[in-house]
């Protein structure tokens, strides 16, 4: 296995819609594990817990746009689901 995580491989499975959709998703994503691993140290999404999730909507992106936090909490539902 890699050092790095990736991220198309993990969401792959919960992926729908437009190719543009899936891409952003990814993209999201990746930012998401970037941000994340820098603060917590969390290797992969399989180690997150809600706490670094509700982390990055409410902290990182503070001064995000409305519509930008809605996305990432379409992606982080995602990452849910594919948890689960």
């Amino acid at each position: 296995m890699t050092s790095e995580f990736d991220m198309t491989l993990f969401l792959s499975p919960v992926l729908k819609g437009a190719h543009a959709t899936r891409q952003r998703h990814i993209r999201q994503a990746e930012r998401m594990h970037e941000a994340i691993r820098e603060r917590w140290g969390c290797a992969t999404p399989w180690s997150w817990k809600e706490k670094h999730t509700r982390w990055f909507l409410e902290h990182y992106l503070r001064c995000s746009a409305p519509a930008t936090v809605y996305y990432y909490a379409l992606t982080a539902g995602l990452i849910r689901r594919r948890k689960a």
